[in-house]
């Protein structure tokens, strides 16, 4: 399963299997080649009845995942009822792998890191962690983010880190307040933290387990369902043209408030 961008260990003998993304020179970006990388891993675990439970986290320590890499160029459709995101088969869900995935976040996790963050069962951060969405700061909409994100948090809290843009920083204590991150844990100890409770977890039936995580999935489907078929329409009316996002994007200011 592992590929150029993506590795995939199995640690132990323990059913846990640890996919991690593997550009750290990128802040763990998300190109073409990983998102492809991403929905084969995904695909492939679906298949292995020796996976039960995984792990997935970034390389290095300054980001877990800085969404969608800035040199991916797509070309989109004409008409503004279709759009194409490389970014919309990169998840567990998107790809029917109801076994249970738990993310283990170090540094950055932002903007397209949320298409995975969202499709994960529950989060363990670093003390350090971080989470904000840059979208609005560089003329875009944030759709399929926001919405994964809506899932997980209170409206309020989904709505000020969307609108913000790159003005602020969720901590990972305030992620931990807000209900987006399960533990938080000192740096350098959240990949343990989430193999151990993968393990645990690995170690029920399998059946019982897949079908708890669909039943907790299926709570929320339907709103979750409408909101994603909204999406591209909002993207494609909504974004700035690509010159005008990187002008905003070089202009960027680098400071934030962390909150």
């Amino acid at each position: 399963m592992t590929g150029r961008t993506i590795r995939v260990e199995t640690p132990g003998d323990d059913g846990v299997a640890l996919v991690t993304i593997d550009r750290p020179e990128r802040h763990n970006a998300i190109d073409l080649e990983t998102a492809a990388e991403l929905t084969a891993t995904w695909r492939a675990v679906r298949g292995d009845d020796g996976v039960r439970a995984v792990v997935l986290t970034g390389a290095g320590e300054r980001a877990f995942c800085t969404g969608i890499d800035r040199s991916v160029s797509v070309p989109q459709p004409s008409s503004p009822y279709a759009m194409d995101d490389p970014l919309l088969a990169i998840g567990p869900k998107a790809n029917d792998l109801w076994k249970p995935v738990i993310a283990a976040v170090g540094g950055m996790a932002c903007g397209g890191a949320f298409y995975l963050l969202g499709e994960c069962e529950f989060l363990i951060a670093a003390e350090s962690a971080t989470f904000f969405d840059p979208h609005t700061t560089y003329g875009m909409v944030s759709a399929y983010e926001a919405i994964g994100m809506a899932q997980r948090m209170p409206f309020g809290e989904v709505a000020r880190m969307s609108l913000m843009g790159t003005a602020e920083r969720l901590s990972a204590a305030r992620a931990y307040e807000t209900g987006l991150v399960s533990e938080v844990v000192r740096d350098g100890e959240a990949v343990g933290a989430a193999l151990r409770a993968a393990a645990v977890i690995a170690g029920y039936p399998s059946a019982a387990v897949q079908g708890t995580v669909r039943a907790v999935w299926s709570a929320r489907e339907a709103a979750r369902s409408q909101a994603l078929a909204g999406a591209p329409h909002l993207i494609t009316l909504g974004n700035a043209p690509p010159e005008q996002q990187a002008g905003l994007f070089a202009a960027r200011k680098r400071g934030h408030r962390m909150r």
